[in-house]
């Protein structure tokens, strides 16, 4: 089993930024991908970026291309989002996703991002 505890979601303006963080615990020596998905209001929830525990494979949304970075610290069993560029497009809540060795899914409990106009 592999918990997940995410931070940093809140309200900002167009053009700020945030910086979300989730954290694992558990079997965390099974942990191959850690990611972060989001989903809006009446939506299907999609990937928005994912890297694997050695950082050698980064996979980004096209929408989110070249504003977002993903990164993690093995040390810290964390990942995080640095969300820069802020669109209202953005808002959804985000959550956090680690995918283990046996490609079984664990998710975080989700964090609402909201971006005004």
């Amino acid at each position: 089993q592999v918990q997940l505890v995410e931070s940093g979601g809140g309200l900002v303006q167009a053009g700020g930024s945030l910086r979300l963080s989730c954290a694992a615990s558990g079997s965390i020596f099974s942990i191959n991908v850690m990611g972060w998905y989001r989903q809006a209001p009446g939506k299907q929830r999609d990937l928005v970026a994912s890297i694997t525990t050695s950082g050698g494979w980064i996979n980004y949304a096209d929408s989110v291309k070249g504003r977002f970075t993903i990164s993690r610290d093995n040390a810290k069993n964390t990942v995080y989002l640095q969300m820069n560029s802020l669109k209202p497009e953005d808002t959804a809540v985000y959550y956090c996703n680690v995918k283990t060795f046996r490609m079984t899914n664990y998710w975080g409990q989700g964090t609402q991002v909201t971006v005004s106009s």
